[in-house]
């Protein structure tokens, strides 16, 4: 028997049938019409942009809708963030949908000029990965008759620790090295483009406040030192995000409020070319990971050589990170129940597995279930963030999974 992570907090107390947004998980499925069904409790993400503002109120929220662009979810995030980021033309067009451009960014390695051009076009903010990249956008921008706003991304010579992706420190396709962003900024002011900031991202999914507070402060001293080197302050440093969610056994959810606090304290002392700077932190998985459920329906029991399998009619096409095939070393288990028997004690060790033919399609790993029937819901928490559009949804030709969002009250 494998250890599990432990529920959200907002579903771990729940028992006999599983609740979402104030309906059972089967009555989600019905309204749905079938499954596997991803359920996303959008007041859960509320709650969580609202614990952010409360611990952070001088720093702007920005959404990576990375994380989950559904639509639905989209529109529900964006009148509580300040900004949405973006890595691709697409992801571009879903946030102009619901976001004014100057509130979006955009950012990634491999912009095409078509891209840069949309971009442009729009009036987002370019966070701008290498020389060459700047250099393309002078000319579409020349081209246009547009002036392109361009904020730098920024490969810091810093690393968050103990984040589950490093993405500073070391040599990466992400951003400008630190050592050459001054001169570049530079280039971006003479050419006469919108100067827009700095970008610094050193990693992503950090549980441990203290590592994050010591990248934040660090963080703000490389802006310091980029700005002074370039002659120009900031209008705006993107500080990163990397606030992890507890996905595993053992795993202790992030205090936010200690990372904010020490936030306030640092921004109070920034240097002076910082002085009138504002500061967005850029969130994904933090804000919508917990509010999502994966619901798949059980299609058989069977038992071989002394262990359990429960079939599922999902698996990791649509769920890839809870199989442990999407960024984990290790493979362990994600919180799993039985959604009509929410609270019970596990009986046996069971294995949850998918319906594609290959051992690698196992959503939970010999975790312990109440008993479990042939029409039962498997439930899959954790499953808000990275999942119907971070997983090969066409292998095998199995549908793609549905997705649903509970409906919320927009909050100021």
């Amino acid at each position: 028997m494998k250890p599990m992570g432990a529920l959200p907090p907002e579903f771990a107390h729940q028992s006999g049938a599983l609740t979402i947004g104030g309906q059972s998980g089967a009555a989600w499925v019905a309204q749905a019409g079938d499954t596997p069904l991803f359920v996303y409790d959008s007041a859960i993400v509320a709650a969580r942009i609202a614990r952010f503002r409360a611990a952070m109120p001088a720093i702007d929220l920005h959404y990576a809708i990375k994380a989950n662009p559904h639509s639905a979810l989209l529109a529900a995030v964006a009148p509580l963030v300040d900004g949405l980021d973006v890595a691709s033309a697409g992801e571009l067009g879903m946030a102009l949908a619901v976001k004014p451009a100057h509130a979006i960014s955009f950012a990634g390695p491999g912009k095409r000029d078509d891209e840069l051009a949309a971009a442009i076009r729009a009036g987002a903010t370019l966070n701008v990965e290498s020389e060459g990249e700047a250099t393309r956008g002078f000319a579409i921008g020349a081209r246009l008759g547009i002036a392109p706003r361009m904020a730098v991304r920024v490969n810091p010579d810093i690393e968050l620790r103990g984040s589950g992706m490093r993405m500073g420190g070391r040599a990466s396709p992400f951003g400008v090295d630190a050592e050459r962003a001054a001169a570049l900024v530079r280039e971006i002011v003479a050419a006469g483009a919108d100067w827009r900031g700095f970008h610094i991202y050193a990693g992503s999914q950090a549980l441990d406040a203290g590592a994050i507070i010591e990248t934040q402060a660090a963080t703000l001293d490389l802006a310091a030192r980029l700005a002074d080197a370039a002659g120009v302050a900031p209008p705006l440093v993107n500080l990163g995000g990397g606030f992890g969610v507890p996905y595993f056994a053992n795993d202790i959810a992030l205090d936010v409020e200690r990372v904010g606090a020490a936030l306030h304290a640092a921004l109070e002392t920034r240097a002076a070319v910082l002085r009138d700077t504002r500061f967005a932190i850029e969130l994904g998985r933090w804000l919508v990971a917990e509010a999502g459920v994966y619901l798949t329906r059980v299609i058989d029991v069977k038992h071989s050589q002394g262990e359990t399998f429960v079939v599922v009619d999902g698996g990791l096409n649509h769920q890839l990170a809870a199989s442990g095939n999407f960024g984990t070393v290790v493979r362990r288990n994600y919180p799993i129940a039985v959604a009509a028997r929410m609270g019970e004690a596990g009986a046996d060790a069971v294995s949850v597995v998918g319906p594609l033919c290959t051992p690698l399609d196992r959503l939970g790993d010999r975790v312990a279930l109440p008993p479990v029937a042939i029409g039962d819901l498997i439930a899959i928490f954790m499953a808000g963030a990275y999942g119907a559009s971070a997983s090969p949804a066409a292998f095998l030709g199995h549908p793609p999974a549905l997705e649903i969002v509970t409906s919320i009250q927009p909050q100021p």
